[in-house]
């Protein structure tokens, strides 16, 4: 009985995928379509694939032919979309930008069967991950990054991504963490803003740089030095600590920011302390990863190599 439901439920989806395959376009009459559509003419729409009028008005016909609806209203050699190809033509675009992403994704790998992507906190990623990971691939010859911001928790099971740089509340259930360092913000301003070390309140009196997806940052650090929090809101908004950073640098504000992005500025005298000491948020910097990514030599590699650079950071 067990074989028999078995086999039934086989055929079922057997006679499921070839019913799917009798209707699904190829990827020849959706090109064909999408170039119809915006040339008006089965000439025009050859002329920019490459191919011959015949070859279009062979697809075109195809295409209707499978879906059951006339997509053109066709009038003095003219092919205007009629509703359902208005329709169809919303889907279709999009499905071919997907593929021809996907199809570009794969050939940047340049051929390299090991592939580490990475998904990171956009600040963290281009002015502290990025500068090193030459080092990194200096150690794995033949290895491809791919890299990606990320500020929205990563979902393992519908992203590709090996691992993830992001703070302590982008954890997940479904993954591993490993706190890699402490959050701690520092108080920083151009050199020519500032003039030196400043005062809490002296602070107040100048814009405040505001960083807008963690709209939180200045009130939670007036509370935790005594000062009313109502007034740490104004000040020019920025989406990420990099765009913060560089306003700070240009003297358009102060800016509070994590100490270990901020470093290197301070370190070639663009930006100063304007006070003195950390604010610590609470937060941490976490290496976050799905199971499956201990079965990859080369994120085993990269998490040991990871953890050595955090920690010659207080060396």
């Amino acid at each position: 009985m067990d074989n028999d439901l078995c086999y039934g439920d086989h055929e079922i989806f057997a006679y499921s995928l070839r019913m799917r395959h009798t209707y699904t376009p190829t990827i020849a009459e959706l090109e064909a379509f999408c170039a119809c559509a915006r040339g008006g003419t089965t000439v025009q729409a050859a002329e920019t694939l490459g191919l011959t009028q015949s070859a279009i008005s062979r697809s075109i016909a195809g295409l209707e032919g499978r879906l059951g609806v006339a997509l053109f209203v066709r009038a003095r050699q003219r092919m205007t979309l009629s509703d359902a190809g208005r329709a169809f033509l919303r889907e279709a675009e999009p499905l071919l930008d997907r593929l021809n992403e996907a199809a570009m994704t794969v050939m940047a790998f340049g051929g390299q069967a090991r592939v580490l992507r990475i998904a990171a906190l956009p600040t963290f990623g281009r002015l502290w991950l990025i500068p090193r990971l030459r080092a990194f691939q200096s150690t794995m010859p033949g290895l491809t990054i791919d890299m990606a911001a990320r500020l929205a928790p990563v979902d393992f099971e519908a992203e590709p991504f090996d691992l993830a740089i992001q703070r302590t509340q982008h954890r997940t259930s479904s993954a591993t963490h490993i706190h890699l360092l402490d959050e701690e913000l520092a108080v920083v301003a151009a050199p020519g803003l500032a003039g030196g070390r400043l005062t809490k309140h002296e602070v107040m009196r100048l814009p405040l740089l505001q960083q807008s997806t963690r709209p939180t940052l200045w009130p939670d650090w007036c509370r935790a030095v005594g000062l009313d929090p109502r007034l740490a809101l104004r000040g020019a908004r920025f989406d990420h600590f990099d765009m913060v950073l560089d306003a700070a640098i240009a003297g358009l504000g102060i800016a509070l920011v994590p100490e270990i992005l901020a470093r290197a500025a301070l370190g070639r005298g663009e930006l100063i302390r304007a006070l003195p000491g950390d604010f610590e948020t609470g937060q941490a910097y976490t290496l976050i990863y799905p199971d499956r990514s201990e079965e990859l030599p080369h994120f085993a590699r990269f998490k040991d190599w990871l953890r050595a650079e955090i920690e010659g950071i207080w060396a």
